[in-house]
């Protein structure tokens, strides 16, 4: 139902997300032709946090499928839930029962299937389905994951196929820690998502944070930007930048000087290494 690429730009403003021209319309895109969209950049540039302000943006539940080593079909399409087929075995043959057909029937009703994240998604309407960090997992993953998303349907040997009545809006991301097979890719819209430049930086920590100043966001941003630049085992993304204008603000800090940044480049820097260099950086420029 949304019209434009910036009519969908205002309705994830409205909900605290600013994005540019190109992923907008990457976007609107990705709603209108009813395809999954593909979103590749570093960690902490705002491609999870996409998914989420779009089902908030979209009224939809979001349903997350966070990928890692290992991943496989029962973790993410479905099981059988063996326990409660198991009881309800017990249960007949405690009642009297004795017809094995009847049994074996009841066993695998679709009371007893535990609907992982990707049948969850194709059985709820609308929802978005957030498939994070796709490139953690195995090449096998990528495999069935493609066929779910050329047919939005999973077929269960026991009960048959079940389909989607309305595909769910689906946002697969990727730190590009490996690269993703090209088919999986070519079944979605791609958009590329960098570090903003710096006015939005600042606009986006106004935006998150509202009781951090104009100057500590500038000041920050600033900061973040230099990092960035400075050939770091982990460059600050957005989300590290938020997450040091709040230990800011939870100081009281109205300006970013040496002594608080040197306390607070926890919140920012995850390793030794780039809290030394950091340091550095920060203690140079000031």
């Amino acid at each position: 139902m949304i019209g434009s690429p910036e009519e969908l730009a205002r309705l994830l403003d409205r909900h605290a997300y600013l994005c540019d021209e190109g992923l907008a319309t990457a976007g609107f895109l990705a709603l209108t032709m009813r395809r999954p969209l593909f979103l590749e950049g570093e960690a902490g540039v705002g491609k999870t946090e996409l998914a989420k302000t779009l089902a908030s943006a979209l009224g939809a539940p979001l349903i997350r499928l966070q990928c890692y080593e290992g991943l496989d079909a029962s973790q993410a399409l479905y099981d059988w839930d063996f326990p409660r087929q198991l009881l309800h075995l017990r249960t007949a043959e405690a009642a009297g029962v004795t017809d094995a057909g009847r049994l074996e029937g009841e066993l695998y009703d679709r009371r007893f299937l535990l609907a992982r994240p990707l049948l969850k998604a194709l059985e709820t309407s609308p929802s978005v389905l957030l498939v994070d960090e796709v490139d953690r997992a195995d090449d096998e993953f990528e495999a069935f994951l493609l066929e779910v998303l050329s047919d939005f349907a999973i077929t269960v040997p026991e009960l048959g196929t079940i389909r989607a009545e309305r595909p769910p809006v689906v946002v697969i991301t990727s730190n590009r820690t490996r690269e993703v097979h090209d088919a999986l890719k070519r079944r979605c819209l791609y958009h590329w998502l960098d570090h903003p430049p710096f006015e939005r930086e600042v606009a986006i920590i106004r935006r998150r944070l509202p009781e951090a100043s104009e100057r500590l966001a500038g000041e920050v941003a600033r900061a973040a930007e230099r990092l960035r630049g400075a050939g770091l085992l982990k460059p600050p993304g957005v989300a590290e930048t938020l997450d040091w204008t709040e230990a800011l603000v939870a100081l009281g800090v109205r300006s970013l000087d040496p002594d608080r940044a040197a306390a607070t480049l926890g919140a920012v820097l995850k390793h030794r290494e780039d809290q030394v260099r950091g340091l550095e950086i920060l203690l140079d420029g000031a």
